[in-house]
């Protein structure tokens, strides 16, 4: 029977040669299939999350644009409502001193048409308001929905949900 002595701190050249062989093959093929694509898989996921950090923070500058547009159309809204009432309300006042000049009657009818006048271009003033408010409200949404649907599968998913609600219907 053949006694192999090896002891730790003096091994055998030959199992020196080999093991530092092995280790070096391990580490070229570990390397190669291993270290490789993981570190391209962190290189493409660090560009991804800067990629959505960037789109993120341009989306929040998108927003604060549209917030100030959204009041700046609004205080220029209210000034036109302002200056169409003070119109409307000078219009009415001059009608009413020729009215008063005219017959009662007469007098009477320019006092209802000037008002509804009045309650028109108020009515058309806060639909218009409104109608910004709801474009605002749908392009808001829509950046929303496009965020949040980057990814096939939550598309695929909002796709089939909507085929079947037609079909149901």
């Amino acid at each position: 029977m053949i006694f192999l002595e090896f002891t730790v701190i003096k091994p055998e050249i030959g199992l020196f040669v080999w093991s530092c062989i092995i280790f070096a093959l391990f580490w070229l093929i570990v390397g190669r299939f291993a270290f490789r694509p993981i570190a391209d898989a962190l290189k493409k996921r660090e560009h991804d999350i800067q990629g959505a950090l960037d789109e993120s923070v341009r989306t929040r500058e998108e927003m604060a644009k549209m917030k100030a547009e959204n009041e700046a159309l609004l205080a220029q809204a209210r000034e036109e409502r302002g200056r169409m009432l003070k119109e409307a309300k000078e219009t009415g006042d001059a009608i009413v001193r020729e009215a008063r000049e005219g017959a009662k009657s007469e007098a009477s009818k320019v006092l209802e048409q000037a008002k509804l006048e009045i309650e028109n271009q108020k009515k058309h003033a806060i639909n218009e308001v409104k109608n910004q408010a709801g474009i605002l409200a749908i392009e808001i949404t829509e950046r929303l929905l496009r965020e949040e649907l980057k990814d096939k599968e939550s598309q695929r998913r909002l796709v089939d949900n909507l085929v079947k609600d037609l079909n149901l219907s």
